[in-house]
C-alpha cells in the first residue's frame, strides 16, 4: 500500500493486518506519527516502508525491501493510494505547480509503483487496485487539477486491466465519493498554497472573480470536512472485494450517492449535467 501515514491507506494497513495478510505500509515520513501508530497498533506482520511515491529511488528500494522479504511467495496485490488534493479553486485561478504536484503524486507516481511492483504480480497473478475518485469519472467545479490527475489513473487503470488479463492479473479502480481523510490536509499547508495561488493572479483576473469570491475558496475549503463521510469502511469494503473476490469489479463507486452523478453525467444531455 502507498500512502498509508493517513485517511484512507492508514485505515487499510490497520484492517488488512487485522484480517491476517501481511502488509508492507509504505508511507511519506517513517518517523512521522502515522507510521509510529501502524508499529505500535498492528501486528508483527506488518511492515513500514519509506515510499514517496514520486522519488523512483524509493520506489526501488521499496521493491528490494519487499522481494527480499517475499522471497518465492510473490505479492497478490499493489493498492496504489497515495495522493494529494491540491487547494480546491478555479482551474484558471490554480498556479501551474498545482497541476503539476497533482499529476506528480496522483497518477506518475502510481504509475511509478504499478510498473515496479508488476513482476511479483505476475508471479502471482495477483491485483492491481488504484484509488482514484469520484472527480476523476466526472468533471466537478475547482477541482480542474485533482480531477484531471485522477482521470489520468482511472484510464491508466483501464488499459492495464486489459493488457494484464492475459497473465491473470486482475486491475481495479476505486472512484470513492467524499469522506473525511488526511487528504484535506493541515491548515499550515493551505496557507502556504492560497498565498502561492493569490501572489500569481495577474490583476485583470483577480478583479474578473472579485475579491469577494477568492476569499471565498478559502470558506469552501474549511467546510469540506463536512460534507464528508467519517466512516471509511466503505471504501474498505470495495478495496478488500478488490483484492479478494474471484471476480472483482473493474470500478467501484463507494460512499453514498457516489453513483448519482455518475448517471446523469453518462445518462443525460451534457447540459443537464452541468446544470445539476
Amino acid at each position: 500500500l502507498s500512502g498509508s501515514d493517513t485517511g484512507i491507506g492508514h485505515a487499510l494497513a490497520k484492517h488488512l493486518d487485522s484480517l491476517g495478510f501481511v502488509v508492507f505500509a509504505g508511507v511519506l515520513n517513517k518517523d512521522g506519527p502515522g507510521a509510529e501508530e501502524l508499529r505500535r497498533s498492528c501486528s508483527q506482520r506488518l511492515s513500514v516502508l519509506q515510499l514517496d511515491v514520486t522519488n523512483a529511488t524509493q520506489v526501488k528500494e521499496a521493491f528490494l525491501t519487499v522481494s527480499e522479504k517475499l522471497q518465492n511467495a510473490g505479492l497478490w496485490g499493489v493498492v496504489n493510494n497515495a495522493g494529494i488534493l491540491g487547494f480546491p479553486a478555479d482551474g484558471e485561478l490554480l498556479p501551474m505547480s498545482t497541476y503539476r504536484h497533482c499529476m506528480e503524486v496522483n497518477f506518475f507516481g502510481a504509475v511509478e509503483v504499478s510498473k515496479t511492483f508488476l513482476p511479483l504480480l505476475r508471479k502471482s497473478q495477483g491485483r492491481l487496485v488504484n484509488m482514484s475518485s469520484m472527480a476523476g469519472g466526472i468533471p466537478l467545479p475547482r477541482y480542474a487539477a485533482y480531477g484531471a490527475s485522477k482521470a489520468a489513473l482511472s484510464m491508466f487503470s483501464g488499459v492495464m486491466r486489459q493488457e494484464l488479463s492475459k497473465w491473470g492479473i486482475k486491475v481495479a479502480a476505486i472512484h470513492p465519493s467524499g469522506f473525511r481523510t488526511g487528504i484535506q490536509g493541515t491548515a499550515e499547508q493551505w496557507d502556504e498554497q492560497e498565498k502561492e495561488l493569490m501572489e500569481n493572479l495577474p490583476a485583470d483576473t483577480r478583479q474578473a472573480y472579485g475579491e469577494e469570491y477568492l476569499l471565498g475558496l478559502r470558506s469552501h475549503l474549511l467546510h469540506l470536512p463536512s460534507h464528508c463521510a467519517p466512516d471509511l469502511s466503505p471504501v474498505l469494503g470495495a478495496v478488500l472485494h478488490a483484492l479478494l473476490a474471484r471476480r472483482p469489479q473493474g470500478l467501484y463507486t463507494p460512499g453514498k450517492g457516489a453513483y448519482i452523478p455518475l448517471c446523469v453525467f453518462c445518462f443525460f444531455p451534457l447540459w443537464f449535467y452541468d446544470f445539476f
